[in-house]
């Protein structure tokens, strides 16, 4: 049986466009973004829903109450180890005098005596003494290992400070003493105008102050300073550059000890400048 079509149905056929690979992908495509505006406009009329707890999570800090103590807390002290057991203070007969921290490098060094009282600068990693290796610094102790035992060793804090009464005329004013101290009438005015500060640069960088007398240089006088010292720390801390006097002078404004690290010559001195409050 065939399918017989009249001239109207004909003529009807010939209208329609003709089917191919070009024009069914173009009805693709023009479905597709059909659709997409479809959703678009969904998204715009819809209402917004609820958000949930839009609310920020509660303020804390990564880490483990102890760790965050040990990082910054000089009274939390913690084994090298970190496994929370206290600090071993070493037995050994050495004074710590001094340290630098060489944050860039990761490493420093530290002024350290042995038990013939010489004192020496120990790099990390370097033996103090044989079967004792240097192993970290910090502002106020050093880390030392001892055979594969951690131990901690202090700065020596047991020198009374002693002061010296002001001298009534200038020329009648006595030597200080021995890793002297400014008498307690030295105010931080005083220090700064008596006591001239030239920044020492080694490798591009700050690694102390040299001292020279300067105004009526009384207070430099009391402080047992010489001209060319060199000033390496200052406050346990060593020393970076000028701000650091601006630093301790907020610190000392209600008066107190001023701790001086100094190199004279191959010598390193720990001086003491006792502060009288504003």
């Amino acid at each position: 049986m065939r399918l017989e079509l009249d001239a109207r149905a004909r003529r009807i056929l010939r209208r329609l466009p003709r089917t191919n690979i070009y024009s069914a992908l173009e009805l693709l495509l023009l479905a597709v973004l059909a659709v997409q505006c479809a959703r678009l406009l969904w998204v715009i009329v819809t209402p917004v829903g609820p958000l949930g707890n839009w609310r920020p999570a509660e303020p804390g800090v990564s880490g483990s109450p102890a760790a965050i103590l040990h990082g910054f807390d000089p009274f939390f002290r913690l084994s090298a180890g970190g496994d929370g057991k206290p600090a071993t203070v070493t037995s050994l007969q050495i004074t710590l005098f001094g340290t630098r921290i060489d944050e860039a490098a990761g490493g420093g060094s530290a002024i350290i005596a042995g038990p013939d009282g010489i004192q020496q600068s120990v790099a990390v990693g370097a033996e103090i003494i044989p079967g004792v290796k240097l192993k970290s610094v910090a502002f106020d102790h050093v880390t030392i290992d001892r055979g594969g035992a951690v131990e901690d060793l202090f700065l020596d804090q047991s020198n009374a400070v002693q002061t010296v009464a002001p001298a009534s005329t200038p020329g009648g004013a006595p030597p200080p003493p021995p890793g002297g101290t400014a008498p307690r009438g030295t105010t931080l005015a005083q220090v700064q105008s008596d006591i001239g500060f030239i920044p020492r640069v080694d490798s591009g960088r700050v690694t102390g102050l040299v001292v020279r007398s300067q105004g009526s240089g009384a207070a430099f006088r009391a402080a047992n300073l010489r001209d060319g010292d060199i000033v390496t720390a200052i406050g346990g801390r060593a020393v970076t550059g000028q701000g650091d006097i601006e630093r301790v002078a907020g610190q000392l404004a209600g008066g107190g000890n001023l701790s001086l690290t100094v190199e004279r010559g191959n010598t390193i001195i720990p001086l003491v400048i006792t502060i009288a409050g504003q």
